[in-house]
């Protein structure tokens, strides 16, 4: 293979050659924004939903500035690991569909269940007249 450099290299790069990748950090520090505020304010589910949008945005920030590059080598590049470099094989992307197909929806159903379960604040008053029950 042949790594081909850019003549002004850097992180930042796909940011510029790209204007839309940098929804991805604005994502991010919205997220850490909107999980901040509402767990001062005690609302878990808004928490949530802000805290799942900053890891989303930094894992997306992380991926669009290092873009095709996995592992870049600053030594050599062409023994950079690339997104391409990375891939399995047909056979083994088949298989792992039909896998991710059965057991995902199997495991959100699991974690769905648990949330319903679990969800809501415990509090001490719950806890002493349901104190058969609890351990």
């Amino acid at each position: 293979k042949e790594v081909v450099t850019n003549s002004n290299p850097g992180w930042m790069n796909n940011y510029r050659t790209y204007p839309i990748t940098k929804v991805a950090p604005v994502l991010a520090i919205l997220g850490a924004i909107i999980a901040i505020f509402s767990s001062s304010k005690a609302k878990a589910g808004l928490s949530f939903t802000g805290t799942s949008l900053m890891i989303v945005g930094a894992i997306l920030t992380a991926g669009f500035a290092l873009f095709p590059f996995l592992l870049p080598s600053s030594i050599n590049p062409n023994s950079s690991l690339t997104m391409w470099d990375a891939v399995s094989s047909h056979l083994t992307l088949g298989v792992m569909t039909v896998a991710a197909c059965i057991f995902v929806p199997l495991i959100l159903i699991y974690t769905s269940w648990s949330y319903y379960k679990m969800w809501g604040v415990i509090t001490n008053k719950h806890i002493e007249s349901n104190s058969h029950s609890l351990y």
